[in-house]
């Protein structure tokens, strides 16, 4: 009963947000926009890539509105939520132009607005407001924890860390959980012990070399002022097949510190952000994946299923809008198209078309539209032609 009660004091949370959008919206349309990605699929360079060439002016073909100068003009507004932080264009803009260099990755939330003055199809002049919100993907592997205990979330932790290739990454963390006994004396140092190495576990798997993406909780690998936390010192254990947690044991500490988490972390981000989009970019380093061998394609389909089955997703109603908000589209991008020849961006998508494949079928009957795109926010090759004998082949520079 206490679970079913904080369940309806949470939804009562964002009817209550969602009733105060909705009367800002009446006298300023608002989109928000989230934009998200697994580590290194490419979100701040998207957005500064976006940002830029929807206010200077920039190519963008296939956008109808822009390419048939229905928008007139874009312009940077003040960032609207007082306890969100700013996204820092300006400075990513100079970072990618003058120092020729790539922006820092994404480790928090952040946000920008944009006024857009735009021509309806009736020729009505109207304008829209953009509000772009950046956050980690890894934030997104989070929200399934919601829905699991400590004892379902252990378990499934314990053997995905069994699994190929993961079990030679987990080895010293499964060395240590060894020495535990999840029913033994609560003990600070074992806590402290085995989060630290069940975080570098999760850090080795993120690792290029084998590219694996489903990697909750995701804090644990940008742990920003919660470091060192309690909410942030936990780890799964190997527990017992039958029984409850004693007083007073680790297993009793790890779970409360894992209820902590969802408490202090998870929540927070759903109410005041997740719940709150309207349409969703999930942007995709599917090329590093294609590296790393197929455990890391089938750990991607994995992460991408439980990404699309966090949102909620629909067509927007009145009754939605008011009280139950939803996310009407959303958009898969492979990135870092540019590193492939044009001849081959069809095939990029369908690999990752197929990857969403699963979870866009269990979404159809929602009345959401989903579609999958391969694209290059920033092109750094040219195509060329390279002769080698008689032959020539189609080749990247740069």
């Amino acid at each position: 009963m206490a679970l079913r009660l904080s369940d309806i004091v949470e939804e009562a949370r964002l009817s209550a947000r969602a009733l105060r959008d909705f009367g800002d919206h009446l006298f300023n349309p608002t989109v928000r926009l989230g934009v998200t990605g697994l580590s290194r699929a490419g979100k701040t360079v998207f957005i500064t890539a976006l940002i830029h060439g929807l206010t200077r002016g920039g190519r963008f073909p296939v956008f109808e509105p822009f390419a048939t100068g229905r928008i007139a003009r874009a312009r940077l507004e003040p960032q609207p939520d007082d306890a969100v932080p700013r996204f820092d264009y300006e400075n990513h803009v100079r970072t990618l132009i003058e120092a020729r260099r790539w922006p820092t990755s994404t480790v928090d939330i952040s946000e920008l607005r944009l006024v857009i003055g735009y021509q309806r199809q009736n020729g009505a002049d109207r304008s829209l407001t953009l509000d772009i919100v950046d956050y980690p993907g890894e934030w997104l592997l989070d929200l399934p924890l919601l829905n699991k205990s400590y004892e379902q979330w252990s378990n499934e932790s314990l053997a995905l860390s069994q699994a190929s290739p993961r079990a030679p990454l987990a080895a010293p963390w499964h060395g240590y959980l060894a020495t535990l006994s999840a029913e033994g004396q609560a003990d600070e140092q074992a806590a402290l012990s085995a989060a630290r190495l069940f975080t570098e576990y999760l850090r080795a798997c993120r690792d290029e070399r084998f590219a694996m993406s489903l990697l909750p909780p995701g804090r644990f690998l940008m742990p920003g002022n919660l470091a060192g936390s309690p909410a942030l010192t936990f780890a799964p254990l190997d527990l017992p097949e039958h029984g409850t947690a004693p007083d007073g044991s680790l297993w009793a500490m790890m779970r409360r510190r894992y209820e902590a988490y969802k408490d202090v972390v998870v929540r927070p981000f759903f109410r005041d952000h997740f719940a709150r989009l309207d349409r969703q970019v999930v942007l995709v380093d599917a090329l590093s994946a294609f590296n790393s061998g197929p455990e890391a394609l089938v750990d991607l389909e994995a992460a991408l299923a439980g990404i699309l089955d966090c949102f909620r997703i629909g067509r927007g109603t009145l009754f939605s809008t008011l009280f139950r908000p939803r996310i009407d589209r959303i958009l898969f991008a492979a990135t870092k198209a540019d590193h492939l020849h044009h001849s081959s961006h069809d095939r990029l998508e369908a690999v990752l078309r197929r990857a969403v494949a699963g979870a866009v079928a269990r979404a159809e009957d929602t009345g959401a539209d989903i579609d999958v795109v391969a694209l290059a926010a920033v092109r750094a090759t040219r195509e060329a032609m390279v002769a080698r004998g008689a032959e020539k082949l189609p080749s990247l520079l740069g």
